[in-house]
């Protein structure tokens, strides 16, 4: 098993760890390894497009069919003579 060491911790962010574990019924190390444990092992959790983040957030409400007009061709770009 690997040990780390974490330097210079917010002292609130401290006691509320320790709040925690002992909510918990657990030590400080418990608490920190469950977190951490909790964390890292959600599956899927990957960085995503806004567009995608707002597909998922609204999908259940039932989205919405547009109709996309059709592409027209490029119009020639200004002469600038």
């Amino acid at each position: 098993m690997a040990n780390i060491t974490i330097h210079d911790i917010d002292n609130t962010l401290a006691e509320r760890l320790k709040a925690e574990a002992a909510r918990h019924g657990r030590s400080v190390e418990d608490e920190a390894r469950d977190i951490l444990r909790a964390s890292l092992s959600r599956e899927g959790d990957t960085a995503q497009g806004l567009g995608s983040a707002l597909h998922e957030l609204f999908r259940p409400l039932g989205g919405a069919d547009l109709d996309i007009p059709p592409r027209e061709p490029m119009r020639e770009p200004p002469q600038l003579d």
